[in-house]
């Protein structure tokens, strides 16, 4: 009974600890046959590399010369928030005039940098109301039956011209 009754905690454990293993997501890229890492300034070109690595995550805005590849991988824990754990982006320069790879470049998630936004926001016109006030102010201004003048392009409503 004793063996049981341990086996049956043990059982438990291991089915709760794995009900929180963490799930991970992949999104971007997908290195399947060829490595970003693996393009060669000077011996690849354009060419090469659409064949082996295929099109680019995007193209730079200002020089369609820049491609570039990028992929990370979150992980979950039950009903946290998704963390990233790994980040992989590769800048691929080209010559504009040889199309011939002229620099590669490798960024990981510990090249990212924090960016703090203002948490100020532009203020609008007018006052906030209370849920008092708004429950107050609402009664007697509608109707069950839409008025006359509902709904004719160029009246305002609360209009009583």
């Amino acid at each position: 009974m004793l063996k049981r009754a341990a086996f049956a905690i043990a059982l438990g454990g291991f089915a709760l600890t794995g009900a929180c293993a963490p799930v991970s997501t992949f999104s971007g890229f997908q290195a399947i046959e060829s490595n970003p890492r693996d393009i060669k300034p000077g011996t690849d070109s354009k060419a090469t590399v659409r064949g082996r690595l295929g099109s680019p995550s995007t193209v730079s805005a200002f020089d369609p010369n820049v491609w570039i590849y990028m992929n990370q991988m979150k992980e979950t824990v039950a009903f946290f928030k998704p963390a990233v754990t790994r980040r992989d982006i590769t800048i691929i320069t080209f010559d504009k005039e040889t199309e011939a790879v002229k620099t590669v470049d490798n960024l990981t998630l510990a090249d990212g940098k924090v960016i703090a936004f203002n948490g100020r926001e532009t203020p609008t016109r007018g006052r906030e109301l209370t849920v008092i006030e708004q429950l107050v102010g609402s009664i007697g201004a509608g109707g069950l039956l839409p008025r006359e003048d509902e709904g004719v392009p160029g009246s305002r409503p609360g209009d009583r011209r």
